[in-house]
């Protein structure tokens, strides 16, 4: 797999969704999700969720609105360890 290959989602109350980024590398992919997870619009609800998904198109990571980081959770990370 290619170090340039996640691509970063954020999806909309109304079930519309919007790739913010494609085919970029998993740092790139994080500091994106973390700017739109923290953003005035994901703050009031009008981002909904923010999802990472790699070149195989399996999510690596989400994040929802009230609710935070819901993927991976923090005992999937400690495991990791």
């Amino acid at each position: 797999m290619s170090d340039r290959e996640f691509s970063v989602v954020q999806f909309f109350p109304d079930g519309t969704y919007e790739y913010v980024r494609r085919f970029v590398t998993a740092e790139e992919a994080i500091n994106v999700a973390k700017s739109y997870t923290t953003r005035p619009a994901a703050k009031i609800g009008v981002i909904q969720r923010v999802i990472i998904t790699d070149g195989g198109d399996c999510t690596v990571f989400e994040w929802k609105y009230g609710e935070g980081i819901v993927f991976p959770t923090l005992e999937q990370m400690q495991h990791e360890h």
